[in-house]
């Protein structure tokens, strides 16, 4: 009997044991307004415990907390704060805040002999000039956020809506993301993140993700490229109005009316509550566009250690309609548990007067540093101080943190690990940890979820131990649509579409090419060898013709090496760089009877090096040994203009040479290449460097030797180009970018037409991809040339212009452009080319309009659509 008893106490306990998560305590309820409407997204905050959480969008709040007497403060922007004092025991305590509406004081304040101004003006010079203060104030910090994001598909276009119900997306349905992390900050700019917990699925997009504002500060010139309120060019975008103050606890709470000179994307509007005396931000009420959608923003600071005021709770909303579909996102998200380190140089009492209003202190002699000595605090412990002598101090106290750092060339440092049981928390874990209560929606939403799980993981039951993808099985359609196949966990290949590749030029009439690539990863993936194979027929010509490219590539951080050998039967462009691509080739053959690209047959060989000793500087360096055939037109057929229009022969009209074809010979040639950025910078992740290329301009040599003599070869030349490119942002939301080359041949004894210098020409009505580097009205081949020559390119994206001064037109996110291109060879005239453009039509079309003059002659003009150039890739910012 006393064995059972045992038993069952051990039983008992146990039980209590599992179930103690279930039987949390702390403080929940409601926060309404005086007319009793739930309000959304109010701040919770307990000052001592430096915790707190935001209630959700019907104002219900959760706040988990072990047994204890506490001061619960409220606070939702336009209304008072409310305190209580809540004893927590073993249960739950309920209570419910009623905010009023808050009231204002209003006042003004003189200028010099009379003149009034707002005194917004004098608060936000003072709040700009203690920024850099409050970014400097802690060595670092700790906090644990909370993050819960809620999208909504609410409209897509009629032929989609019946896959993407397939796919699990309903419209008006709830899809909730949900994460827990620890984020520690260590000055100057290094951020650890740790996630705890994460729950997602159906649209988590982290391309809008709020990481971006919660891990920068509107005290920075800059907060995820749009301009703070408080930058030093503040008063350039913005202007403020006082709408008040107010009294909370033993603080002056003015508020800001923060309206944009020129409203659209990379400002801010709304509202900014400053701290009387501190100049710290208490709270602020954005709004924003990005790329067009609009975004709105709240921040609510808690003081988290004495005279530190940080963001407590978050809200973000994201909302847009694209090609039909139409949605918002919703994050909300809560720091808790701060842990501060202050930087004890920056423990001070300093007035700062506004020497606009206030006659200015006397000067401050600047505190010097024997060598060896103690540290001594920049700026003195009280006193006096205009905003031109603390924004002085504290630049210098700046740059001299700077110089102390081992690494000044790391401008950001980010570690971002995974907890290996966060994706595998229960629901029970999720209960006591989080800290926002779910909607009945959301929750609708998470059962709708956990139902679709299940079936995605039995469909995925079949990885392998290593958890690659899924094995795909070689199916003989995936030659005509394409495929790719997992062979192992580091090998794979792919087939590319064969349908995709069907061309049509007047030399081989329509031709189908078939081609693929196997790639082999191994050592941690820091080694890479692919191989490239490509099979083409024409149907015209009735030629076959192959090639195959093996590439090796070893990493070893930012060093890169690699080895090429590539060789075949094959036809080429007379530009090695294509500047017209087969289906546009294609398109303009057929539709308009216009045979622009002009090919080749080379037989060849080729060996090639690229080494780089960093992302800042390459070197590279090739072997070729070709048999080069001239190709001529065996096809006639187009669908429309047969008797109206003639197609030009395969060989290429040029001004230097009345002839551009050549008799079958063979070409050894040698070629160098060193490319070069002075200026270096990284940003660090989980480790690694990241080389931010894009922050430097980029020099650029090339030389090209024909070597008479070795395999035949009948070529004779030396080639020298130099080049230089660089992208600028200018403002908020400009962008200047310029590419300028020039050379020519130092002995051109023995050439032939493909080895002149050719230009990036283009004669259809679609645009290349470089708006700064292509020519749009430019002939692809007329003033190619075999002796010397210089062009420029340059771009400017303004963030208004002409129809962008209108506000509805910058909302929608389209830039306006200019541009500017020019040419001079030694036998061309000067060909210059000026035009104008729209960017991000329907977000993702560019449409241009050149114009171009000879000789400061009238040439021609032209319309030209290409892609939006937020669709380009780049490496580095």
């Amino acid at each position: 009997m006393e064995i059972k008893i045992n038993r069952i106490i051990i039983i008992v306990a146990l039980l209590a044991f599992l179930q103690s998560p279930l039987l949390a305590q702390g403080i929940k309820g409601v926060v309404r307004s005086n007319d009793g409407a739930a309000l959304p997204f109010a701040s919770v905050f307990i000052s001592p415990l430096k915790t707190g959480t935001t209630a959700n969008s019907e104002g219900y709040f959760e706040l988990k907390l072990p047994a204890g007497t506490y001061t619960i403060r409220v606070q939702n922007i336009g209304y008072k704060a409310e305190e209580a004092q809540v004893e927590v025991k073993d249960d739950w305590v309920t209570k419910e805040f009623t905010l009023s509406a808050q009231g204002y004081i209003l006042d003004e304040v003189q200028v010099g002999k009379g003149r009034k101004e707002d005194f917004a003006y004098t608060i936000i010079r003072k709040a700009i000039a203690k920024k850099k203060f409050h970014l400097l104030q802690c060595n670092s910090y700790e906090m644990k956020v909370y993050i819960k994001g809620t999208g909504e598909l609410t409209k897509a276009p009629f032929f989609l809506k019946n896959k993407l119900k397939k796919e699990g997306v309903n419209l008006n349905e709830a899809y909730t993301t949900e994460s827990v992390s620890r984020i520690k900050f260590t000055q100057p700019n290094k951020i650890d993140e740790k996630v705890i917990a994460i729950r997602t699925k159906g649209t988590n997009n982290s391309s809008v993700s709020p990481a971006m504002f919660i891990n920068q500060s509107f005290y920075m010139d800059k907060i995820a490229g749009l301009i703070s309120p408080l930058s030093r060019s503040a008063f350039a975008w913005y202007k403020f109005t006082y709408e008040g103050s107010f009294s909370e606890g033993k603080y002056e709470i003015n508020k800001i009316r923060v309206t944009p000179r020129s409203r659209g994307d990379n400002v801010f509007e709304g509202t900014i509550y400053i701290i009387e005396d501190e100049w710290a931000i208490h709270s602020l009420d954005l709004r924003t566009s990005i790329m067009g959608f609009p975004v709105s923003l709240r921040q609510n600071y808690g003081e988290v250690a004495p005279k530190v005021w940080m963001p407590v709770t978050h809200r973000y909303q994201f909302s847009g309609n694209v090609l039909g579909f139409k949605g918002h996102y919703n994050y909300l998200a809560s720091c808790r548990d701060y842990k501060v380190e202050l930087n004890k140089d920056l423990l001070i009492k300093a007035e700062i007067v506004d020497e606009k209003i206030d006659p200015a202190p006397e000067e401050i002699a600047a505190l010097k540093q024997s060598k060896g000595a103690a540290p001594v605090k920049v700026i003195p412990g009280s006193g006096k101080l205009s905003r031109k002598q603390f924004n002085k101090m504290m630049d210098e106290y700046e740059k001299k943190a700077l110089k102390e750092q081992k690494h000044p060339e790391v401008i950001a440092d980010r570690n971002f690990n995974t907890d290996s049981s966060a994706t595998k928390r229960d629901s029970s874990f999720w209960s006591e940890i989080r800290s926002i209560p779910l909607t009945p929606k959301e929750q609708k939403g998470y059962r709708r979820d956990d139902s679709l799980a299940k079936i995605e993981s039995a469909r995925l039951s079949g990885k392998d131990s290593l958890k690659v993808i899924k094995k795909r099985r070689f199916n003989p359609a995936d030659i005509i649509t394409g495929g790719a196949y997992n062979i192992s966990a580091g090998t794979s290949i792919s087939i590319n579409p064969t349908f995709t590749q069907v061309y049509y030029n007047t030399v081989e009439g329509f031709n189908i090419n078939l081609s693929g690539r196997l790639r082999h990863q191994y050592d941690s993936l820091r080694r890479q060898i692919e191989f490239s194979p490509a099979i083409r027929y024409g149907f015209s010509s009735g030629d076959i013709y192959a090639k195959a490219r093996l590439v090796k590539t070893i990493r070893n951080g930012d060093k890169r090496l690699s080895f090429s050998l590539e060789g075949g039967n094959f036809v080429e462009q007379f530009n090695p760089e294509a500047p017209i691509h087969p289906i546009i080739n294609t398109f303009s053959s057929l539709f308009y009877r216009r045979n622009y690209m002009k090919i080749y047959e080379k037989a060849y060989g080729k060996g090639a090096l690229e080494y780089s000793p960093s992302a800042f500087l390459k070197f590279s360096g090739g072997l070729e040994w070709a048999r080069r055939r001239e190709l001529f037109n065996q096809s006639d057929y187009s669908f429309f203009f047969r008797g109206s229009r003639e197609y030009s022969s395969n060989r290429p009209a040029n001004i230097e040479i009345a002839d551009t074809g050549f008799p079958n010979h063979e070409a050894f040639i040698f070629e160098a290449a060193v490319s070069y950025r002075p200026i270096k910078s990284y940003r660090m992740y989980n480790g690694s460097r990241i080389a931010l290329t894009n922050r430097s301009p980029e020099f650029l040599l090339n030389y090209t030797k024909g070597i008479k003599g070795p395999g035949g070869s009948d070529v004779d030349f030396d080639k020298i180009e130099l080049g230089m490119n660089h992208g600028l942002r200018v403002g908020a939301a400009g962008k200047l970018e310029f590419e300028l080359s020039g050379g020519g041949f130092l002995n051109s004894k023995s050439t032939y037409f493909m080895d002149y210098i050719h230009f990036d020409g283009n004669r259809t009505m679609l645009s290349s991809l470089k708006p700064a580097g292509s020519f749009r009205l430019l002939d692809y081949y007329t003033y190619s040339t075999g002796e010397k020559y210089f062009s420029a390119h340059t771009h400017y994206q303004f963030r208004k212009l002409l129809l962008t001064r209108i506000p509805e037109v910058r909302y929608t996110g389209i830039k306006e452009n200019v541009f500017f291109n020019y040419l001079k060879t030694s036998n061309s005239p000067h060909y210059y080319e000026a035009g104008y453009s729209l960017d991000n039509v329907f977000r993702i079309f560019r449409i241009e309009a050149a114009v171009s003059f000879l000789d400061q002659r009238f040439h021609e003009t032209g319309i030209r659509v290409g892609i939006a150039t937020v669709f380009r890739t780049s490496g580095g910012d």
